[in-house]
């Protein structure tokens, strides 16, 4: 398997500069912008890993830059390297007080601006894989329990007037363990959070809140909308069929609690509890059904 070249922003505007910073990261994908405003649109558009950045140019400088850069979400957390002739102590204060990561004086040597920018890569690669595990579910990839809440707060806060709720269970989860093992319950849960995932809106906030139980907080107009989402997850479900190893093929279900946003509803706790008692009374009178409150 090839992996991606991690892609790095040179923003200079003297030719003879990028040329020789071009040459030197040739390991990289490298993307070039000659001017502030060039930078910004390429670091929006392109989210680059890393940028390299030049203080003084004409019309915006890079103390400007780097400023916008961060105050931005969706590129606030790209690592910037200062890489200019101003090596006064005040430009470089300034160079970390606007954001930036590090600071490499003019003329460079070519051996510790690689191992700085490969540092720097390294470190955010290292930032971005523990945010990852912080916040998603190990198995399932979608939202850990944590996150889940803290996301679906927002949410209610934001959109509380057509927000709906949905708690979902796989019915029996328990005799699939104990019959076929941990490892093909594993693989039950992989497969009806991948069904799940396919069914919800983009915008919805999906997660994993213990073991074979799920939730999920969407916000729409339309009340049959939602129902028919989620009727269609659990008519799809049932259908499915995983082969084990051994040859046996496995069918499961799963019950689904709904419940929507009303005047009284004060809290995203009240909410998720509304849906959870509808999933109870699904999984009590039955199972594999949607039950709506």
């Amino acid at each position: 398997m090839i992996e991606d070249k991690q892609t790095i922003l040179i923003v200079d505007d003297t030719e003879t500069n990028i040329d020789i910073l071009v040459d030197l990261l040739s390991a990289y994908d490298v993307a070039v912008a000659t001017d502030g405003q060039s930078a910004l649109e390429i670091a929006s558009e392109d989210s680059p890993d890393l940028i390299l950045l030049d203080i003084m140019m004409p019309k915006m400088d890079g103390y400007e830059v780097c400023q916008k850069l961060k105050s931005k979400d969706t590129t606030k957390n790209i690592p910037i390297i200062f890489i200019t002739a101003k090596t006064d102590e005040d430009s470089i204060e300034k160079a970390y007080e606007v954001g930036g990561i590090d600071y490499v004086a003019k003329p460079f040597k070519p051996r510790e601006l690689l191992a700085r920018v490969k540092t720097h890569l390294e470190l955010k690669c290292l930032i971005e894989h523990l945010e990852f595990t912080g916040s998603y579910d190990d198995m399932t990839k979608i939202y850990n329990r944590r996150k889940f809440f803290e996301l679906a707060t927002q949410m209610f806060n934001k959109h509380k007037d057509d927000l709906y709720a949905v708690v979902i269970d796989i019915d029996k989860f328990k005799d699939i363990n104990d019959t076929h093992g941990h490892s093909v319950g594993d693989e039950v849960i992989k497969l009806v959070t991948k069904t799940i995932k396919e069914y919800i809106p983009k915008e919805a906030i999906f997660g994993r809140i213990g073991g074979e139980e799920f939730a999920l907080v969407c916000h729409t107009k339309s009340k049959d909308e939602v129902l028919n989402r989620i009727e269609s997850i659990r008519k799809t479900i049932e259908k499915l069929e995983i082969q084990t190893d051994t040859g046996d093929i496995i069918k499961c279900t799963i019950s689904e609690g709904v419940s929507k946003a009303n005047a009284n509803t004060d809290t995203l706790d009240i909410l998720l509890r509304e849906a959870d008692s509808a999933l109870y009374e699904a999984k009590g009178s039955g199972r594999n059904k949607v039950i709506f409150r």
